[in-house]
Protein backbone atom coordinates (compact mmCIF):
# COMPACT_ATOMS: atom_id res chain seq x y z
CA UNK A 1 0.00 0.00 0.00
CA UNK A 2 1.38 3.33 -1.12
CA UNK A 3 0.54 5.79 1.88
CA UNK A 4 0.40 9.21 0.19
CA UNK A 5 -0.29 12.64 2.66
CA UNK A 6 -2.75 14.61 0.76
CA UNK A 7 -1.73 17.90 2.57
CA UNK A 8 1.51 19.26 4.17
CA UNK A 9 2.63 22.80 3.86
CA UNK A 10 6.53 23.83 3.17
CA UNK A 11 7.64 27.45 2.87
CA UNK A 12 11.19 29.16 3.33
CA UNK A 13 11.41 32.53 5.53
CA UNK A 14 10.00 36.03 5.25
CA UNK A 15 12.69 38.12 4.27
CA UNK A 16 12.80 41.71 2.70
CA UNK A 17 13.71 39.60 -0.48
CA UNK A 18 10.69 37.07 -0.25
CA UNK A 19 8.27 39.53 1.74
CA UNK A 20 4.92 37.57 2.59
CA UNK A 21 1.50 39.73 2.91
CA UNK A 22 0.37 40.56 5.72
CA UNK A 23 -2.82 37.61 5.58
CA UNK A 24 -2.10 35.12 8.22
CA UNK A 25 0.17 33.25 10.58
CA UNK A 26 2.50 30.34 9.64
CA UNK A 27 2.32 26.87 11.85
CA UNK A 28 5.52 27.32 13.18
CA UNK A 29 9.31 27.82 12.14
CA UNK A 30 9.90 27.68 8.50
CA UNK A 31 9.52 24.20 6.88
CA UNK A 32 11.82 22.57 4.17
CA UNK A 33 12.01 19.64 2.08
CA UNK A 34 15.00 18.11 3.50
CA UNK A 35 12.98 18.47 6.92
CA UNK A 36 9.99 16.97 5.39
CA UNK A 37 11.79 14.02 3.46
CA UNK A 38 13.30 12.75 6.97
CA UNK A 39 9.78 12.96 8.83
CA UNK A 40 8.21 11.29 5.91
CA UNK A 41 11.29 8.36 6.21
CA UNK A 42 10.50 8.12 9.93
CA UNK A 43 6.30 7.96 9.58
CA UNK A 44 6.41 5.63 6.55
CA UNK A 45 4.85 7.87 4.02
CA UNK A 46 6.08 7.67 0.40
CA UNK A 47 4.37 10.54 -1.15
CA UNK A 48 3.23 13.51 -0.07
CA UNK A 49 0.59 16.83 -2.32
CA UNK A 50 2.34 19.77 -1.35
CA UNK A 51 0.25 22.29 -0.92
CA UNK A 52 1.91 26.02 -0.56
CA UNK A 53 0.21 28.10 2.32
CA UNK A 54 -1.51 30.89 2.02
CA UNK A 55 0.98 32.88 4.15
CA UNK A 56 3.51 33.37 1.28
CA UNK A 57 0.86 34.74 -0.37
CA UNK A 58 -0.17 32.99 -4.46
CA UNK A 59 3.77 31.37 -4.37
CA UNK A 60 4.77 28.20 -5.49
CA UNK A 61 8.69 28.63 -5.94
CA UNK A 62 9.69 26.38 -2.82
CA UNK A 63 7.07 23.91 -4.07
CA UNK A 64 8.60 23.68 -7.53
CA UNK A 65 11.65 23.59 -6.31
CA UNK A 66 10.95 20.21 -3.96
CA UNK A 67 8.86 18.44 -6.69
CA UNK A 68 12.32 19.04 -9.12
CA UNK A 69 14.62 17.55 -6.99
CA UNK A 70 12.62 15.02 -5.41
CA UNK A 71 9.87 13.96 -8.42
CA UNK A 72 8.62 10.49 -6.67
CA UNK A 73 8.12 11.76 -3.33
CA UNK A 74 6.50 15.34 -4.08
CA UNK A 75 3.70 16.88 -6.21
CA UNK A 76 1.99 20.31 -5.93
CA UNK A 77 -1.54 22.10 -5.87
CA UNK A 78 -0.26 25.15 -6.66
CA UNK A 79 -1.75 28.86 -5.69
CA UNK A 80 -2.48 31.41 -8.18
CA UNK A 81 -4.08 34.92 -7.97
CA UNK A 82 -7.02 35.51 -10.23
CA UNK A 83 -6.24 39.52 -10.59
CA UNK A 84 -2.24 38.92 -11.43
CA UNK A 85 -1.37 39.68 -14.86
CA UNK A 86 -1.34 36.79 -17.67
CA UNK A 87 -3.12 34.90 -15.09
CA UNK A 88 -5.51 33.31 -17.67
CA UNK A 89 -2.35 32.34 -20.30
CA UNK A 90 -0.90 30.75 -16.80
CA UNK A 91 -3.86 28.19 -16.78
CA UNK A 92 -3.61 26.83 -20.16
CA UNK A 93 0.05 25.52 -19.44
CA UNK A 94 -0.34 24.86 -15.23
CA UNK A 95 0.05 21.03 -15.26
CA UNK A 96 3.05 21.58 -17.80
CA UNK A 97 5.11 22.73 -14.81
CA UNK A 98 7.09 20.00 -13.28
CA UNK A 99 5.48 18.42 -10.16
CA UNK A 100 2.38 20.56 -10.78
CA UNK A 101 -1.39 18.19 -10.62
CA UNK A 102 -3.55 20.86 -9.71
CA UNK A 103 -4.31 23.89 -7.39
CA UNK A 104 -5.46 25.75 -4.20
CA UNK A 105 -8.04 27.82 -3.38
CA UNK A 106 -8.39 29.56 0.41
CA UNK A 107 -11.66 31.11 1.52
CA UNK A 108 -11.95 30.38 4.69
CA UNK A 109 -10.95 33.91 6.19
CA UNK A 110 -12.49 37.29 5.59
CA UNK A 111 -9.29 38.72 3.48
CA UNK A 112 -9.24 35.94 1.55
CA UNK A 113 -13.09 34.57 0.98
CA UNK A 114 -13.35 38.24 -0.59
CA UNK A 115 -12.10 37.93 -3.87
CA UNK A 116 -14.59 35.03 -4.53
CA UNK A 117 -17.90 36.39 -3.13
CA UNK A 118 -16.67 39.79 -5.22
CA UNK A 119 -17.19 37.13 -8.43
CA UNK A 120 -13.31 37.53 -9.13
CA UNK A 121 -13.05 33.83 -9.69
CA UNK A 122 -15.56 33.58 -11.72
CA UNK A 123 -14.27 32.81 -15.06
CA UNK A 124 -11.01 30.73 -12.90
CA UNK A 125 -13.60 27.48 -12.81
CA UNK A 126 -14.77 26.96 -16.45
CA UNK A 127 -10.99 27.47 -17.27
CA UNK A 128 -10.16 25.15 -14.70
CA UNK A 129 -12.60 22.53 -16.28
CA UNK A 130 -11.80 23.00 -19.66
CA UNK A 131 -7.83 22.50 -18.76
CA UNK A 132 -8.74 19.81 -17.07
CA UNK A 133 -7.32 21.16 -13.56
CA UNK A 134 -8.29 19.62 -10.35
CA UNK A 135 -8.79 22.10 -7.29
CA UNK A 136 -8.60 21.49 -3.83
CA UNK A 137 -10.99 24.39 -1.25
CA UNK A 138 -11.19 25.35 1.75
CA UNK A 139 -14.87 26.76 2.24
CA UNK A 140 -16.31 26.93 5.83
CA UNK A 141 -19.46 25.11 6.84
CA UNK A 142 -21.79 28.59 6.10
CA UNK A 143 -20.03 28.68 2.64
CA UNK A 144 -20.45 25.33 1.59
CA UNK A 145 -22.97 25.78 -0.85
CA UNK A 146 -20.59 28.34 -2.89
CA UNK A 147 -18.46 25.59 -3.72
CA UNK A 148 -21.80 23.12 -4.24
CA UNK A 149 -22.97 25.76 -7.05
CA UNK A 150 -19.14 26.07 -8.27
CA UNK A 151 -19.40 22.09 -8.74
CA UNK A 152 -23.11 21.91 -9.97
CA UNK A 153 -22.42 24.76 -12.83
CA UNK A 154 -18.82 23.09 -14.04
CA UNK A 155 -19.37 19.33 -13.44
CA UNK A 156 -16.14 18.54 -15.20
CA UNK A 157 -14.34 20.25 -12.48
CA UNK A 158 -13.16 17.98 -9.82
CA UNK A 159 -13.40 19.62 -6.55
CA UNK A 160 -11.70 18.18 -3.01
CA UNK A 161 -12.73 19.73 -0.15
CA UNK A 162 -10.26 20.58 2.39
CA UNK A 163 -10.56 19.76 6.16
CA UNK A 164 -13.83 19.29 6.09
CA UNK A 165 -14.47 22.88 6.18
CA UNK A 166 -13.56 23.30 9.54
CA UNK A 167 -12.91 26.12 12.01
CA UNK A 168 -9.64 26.63 13.47
CA UNK A 169 -9.90 24.87 17.06
CA UNK A 170 -8.82 27.93 18.48
CA UNK A 171 -11.69 29.56 17.55
CA UNK A 172 -14.42 26.62 17.87
CA UNK A 173 -15.02 23.96 20.20
CA UNK A 174 -15.21 20.31 18.54
CA UNK A 175 -18.87 20.11 18.81
CA UNK A 176 -19.60 23.07 17.51
CA UNK A 177 -17.00 22.45 14.43
CA UNK A 178 -18.94 18.96 13.98
CA UNK A 179 -22.62 20.18 14.40
CA UNK A 180 -22.81 21.38 10.22
CA UNK A 181 -20.99 18.61 9.22
CA UNK A 182 -23.70 17.92 7.15
CA UNK A 183 -23.10 20.96 5.08
CA UNK A 184 -19.94 18.96 3.78
CA UNK A 185 -21.84 15.53 3.33
CA UNK A 186 -24.46 17.21 0.99
CA UNK A 187 -21.92 17.73 -1.65
CA UNK A 188 -21.31 13.70 -1.52
CA UNK A 189 -23.77 13.89 -4.32
CA UNK A 190 -22.00 15.57 -6.75
CA UNK A 191 -19.51 12.69 -8.24
CA UNK A 192 -16.89 15.54 -9.52
CA UNK A 193 -16.60 16.41 -5.57
CA UNK A 194 -13.89 14.66 -3.15
CA UNK A 195 -13.72 15.40 0.84
CA UNK A 196 -9.80 15.58 2.41
CA UNK A 197 -10.04 14.12 6.18
CA UNK A 198 -7.29 15.94 6.85
CA UNK A 199 -6.26 17.67 10.30
CA UNK A 200 -8.71 15.37 12.15
CA UNK A 201 -6.23 15.46 14.87
CA UNK A 202 -6.24 19.00 15.11
CA UNK A 203 -10.49 19.54 15.83
CA UNK A 204 -10.23 16.72 18.72
CA UNK A 205 -11.59 18.57 21.60
CA UNK A 206 -8.96 16.13 24.11
CA UNK A 207 -5.38 16.28 22.20
CA UNK A 208 -4.58 12.46 23.03
CA UNK A 209 -3.60 10.02 20.58
CA UNK A 210 -5.61 8.48 18.91
CA UNK A 211 -8.11 10.99 18.92
CA UNK A 212 -11.26 8.91 19.17
CA UNK A 213 -13.69 11.67 19.29
CA UNK A 214 -13.44 12.76 16.08
CA UNK A 215 -13.59 8.82 14.55
CA UNK A 216 -17.19 9.01 14.58
CA UNK A 217 -17.30 11.83 12.02
CA UNK A 218 -14.58 10.54 9.91
CA UNK A 219 -16.78 7.42 9.38
CA UNK A 220 -19.75 9.28 7.98
CA UNK A 221 -17.32 11.18 5.94
CA UNK A 222 -16.61 7.82 4.53
CA UNK A 223 -20.04 6.81 4.20
CA UNK A 224 -21.28 9.26 1.69
CA UNK A 225 -18.28 9.57 -0.20
CA UNK A 226 -16.42 6.26 -0.41
CA UNK A 227 -13.19 4.90 -0.46
CA UNK A 228 -12.22 6.54 -3.58
CA UNK A 229 -13.79 10.14 -2.33
CA UNK A 230 -12.08 10.16 1.19
CA UNK A 231 -8.38 11.50 1.66
CA UNK A 232 -6.37 10.87 4.17
CA UNK A 233 -3.87 13.85 4.88
CA UNK A 234 -2.13 15.58 7.85
CA UNK A 235 -1.27 19.24 7.61
CA UNK A 236 2.08 18.00 9.15
CA UNK A 237 3.22 21.34 10.22
CA UNK A 238 0.55 21.77 12.86
CA UNK A 239 -0.37 18.71 14.11
CA UNK A 240 -0.29 17.86 17.53
CA UNK A 241 1.11 14.15 17.87
CA UNK A 242 3.93 12.71 15.66
CA UNK A 243 4.06 12.21 11.72
CA UNK A 244 3.76 8.50 12.29
CA UNK A 245 0.82 8.70 14.82
CA UNK A 246 -0.85 10.76 11.61
CA UNK A 247 -0.76 7.82 9.80
CA UNK A 248 -1.73 4.82 12.06
CA UNK A 249 -4.61 6.96 13.42
CA UNK A 250 -5.98 5.60 10.22
CA UNK A 251 -3.92 2.33 9.69
CA UNK A 252 -3.98 0.84 13.01
CA UNK A 253 -6.52 2.73 15.23
CA UNK A 254 -10.16 2.47 13.18
CA UNK A 255 -11.02 -1.41 13.06
CA UNK A 256 -13.47 -0.55 9.81
CA UNK A 257 -11.21 0.80 7.69
CA UNK A 258 -9.30 -2.26 6.39
CA UNK A 259 -8.50 -3.77 3.06
CA UNK A 260 -8.81 -2.32 -0.45
CA UNK A 261 -10.67 0.74 1.74
CA UNK A 262 -7.39 1.54 3.59
CA UNK A 263 -5.37 1.36 0.26
CA UNK A 264 -7.94 4.30 -1.31
CA UNK A 265 -8.00 6.32 1.48
CA UNK A 266 -4.61 6.57 2.28
CA UNK A 267 -3.29 7.43 -0.84
CA UNK A 268 -4.40 5.61 -4.32
CA UNK A 269 -7.66 7.75 -4.08
CA UNK A 270 -6.09 11.47 -4.08
CA UNK A 271 -3.39 10.00 -6.78
CA UNK A 272 -6.21 9.66 -9.12
CA UNK A 273 -7.79 11.73 -8.77
CA UNK A 274 -5.36 14.42 -9.69
CA UNK A 275 -3.70 12.53 -11.54
CA UNK A 276 -0.09 11.80 -9.71
CA UNK A 277 0.82 8.54 -11.63
CA UNK A 278 3.40 8.18 -8.20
Amino acid sequence: MKIVDAQVHIWAANTPERPWPARAEPHRAPLGKQELLAEMDKAGVDGVVIVPPSWEGDRNDVALDATASHPDRFCIMGRLDPDAPGARDQIAGWRKQKGMMGMRFTFHTEVLRQPLLDGRFDWVWGEMEKAGIPAMVLFHHEYMHLADKIAERYPGLRLVLDHLGLKSAKDVSEATNFATLDNVLALAKRPNVAAKVSAMPCYAAAKSYPFRSVHPYIRRVFDAYGPRRTFWGTDWSRLPCSYRQGVTMFTEEMPWLKGDDLDWVMGRGVCEWIGWRI
